[in-house]
């Protein structure tokens, strides 16, 4: 469909120069911005068209001070100056809309009484889409910065207390600092992590 691979321009905004961003600078993320993260992020590819992410945008100071707590001592300062934290969580019951999602067969009852088989589809689909959610705010020109240091529990009982939804990881979203970077971390050379057979 699309032959022509992106612009060196488009790779380093994407991938090459983009970064882990510790600090921010105070330019607010807009609400179109985040709806616009969320419609592309929707368009790539998950199992089945599953879509069992579940996003909570934490932007005012009283849902950061809810979050607080929850968070691991390294990303508090961070996740507080950060114009938007995004929880990615997934739910446990996104196989109730696939009749909607995936009209074309009954995918819902692949999943039907199997609580394994439907944790480790969205868990691992929720982790595509919150790495698209990611690849999608670069594309917009934000930055990013990804942590896993949180109380899983804490972070579920204020903002998803439902209990259909859990947390995946958090995503601290808007425009870095520069001041915030860390010197680029060693990578893996071809053959260490791949083959071609």
């Amino acid at each position: 469909m699309f032959d022509t691979p992106l612009s060196d321009d488009a790779l380093r905004q994407l991938f090459l120069d983009a970064r882990t961003q510790n600090a921010w600078t105070d330019k607010p993320v807009s609400d179109g911005e985040l709806e616009r993260l969320v419609e592309l992020m929707q368009l790539c590819p998950t199992s089945v068209n599953a879509l069992p992410a579940r996003i909570v945008f934490v932007r005012s100071k009283e849902a950061k001070e809810k979050l607080r707590p929850a968070l691991s001592p390294g990303n508090v300062e961070k996740t507080m100056a950060a114009p938007v934290t995004a929880i990615i969580g997934y739910d446990t019951e996104f196989h109730l809309h696939l009749p909607k999602l995936f009209p074309h067969a009954d995918a819902k009852s692949w999943f039907d009484g199997k609580p394994d088989f439907i944790e480790e589809t969205a868990f691992r689909n929720s982790s595509m889409q919150g790495g698209y959610l990611i690849l999608a705010a670069r594309a917009l020109g934000l930055d990013c910065g990804p942590m896993s240091g949180f109380d899983k529990a804490a972070v579920e009982k204020v903002f998803f207390p439902d209990g259909k939804v859990k947390a995946n990881f958090l995503c601290n979203i808007g425009h870095g600092d520069p001041k915030g970077l860390f010197p680029r971390s060693p990578r893996h050379a071809f053959a260490d992590v791949a083959k071609i057979v």
